[in-house]
C-alpha cells in the first residue's frame, strides 16, 4: 500500500482527484474516493523555457492550492501517478509517494 500526496490549484482539484480515483486509488475497505485535503499556498517562479499554466516566466507566483492525500494499492500506484500527471494543469506537478507498512 502507498500514500500518494499531491498539490493542485484549488480550482482544478476536483478534476484531478476524479482522474486519480478512476484508477482505483483512494479505496479503503468498502469506501471509494477517500482522501484528505489541506488548503495552502503554493509558490514558484517559472524559468526560461517553461510554459506555465499560471503566472509568467521570471515572475514569482503564489497560488491557492490543496494538498490532497490518499492511499493506493501497490498494483495501481503507477497508473494513479500517470493519471495525476495527465489531468494536472501544471507542466511539473508536485507529488510525493510513501510506501506504507502494514502493522
Amino acid at each position: 500500500m502507498y500514500k500518494l500526496a499531491f498539490f493542485v490549484p484549488a480550482d482544478d482539484a476536483e478534476r484531478v482527484k476524479e482522474a486519480v480515483f478512476a484508477t482505483g486509488a483512494g479505496r479503503i475497505g468498502d469506501y471509494e474516493a477517500c482522501c484528505f485535503q489541506t488548503p495552502g499556498t503554493g509558490q514558484f517562479r517559472p524559468l526560461t523555457g517553461a510554459q506555465p499554466h499560471i503566472g509568467r516566466v521570471g515572475k514569482l507566483e503564489t497560488v491557492a492550492e490543496l494538498k490532497v492525500e490518499l492511499v493506493c494499492e501497490d498494483a495501481l500506484i503507477r497508473e494513479a501517478v500517470a493519471a495525476l500527471k495527465l489531468a494536472h494543469p501544471y507542466e511539473e506537478p508536485a507529488y510525493d509517494i510513501w510506501q506504507l507498512a502494514d502493522m
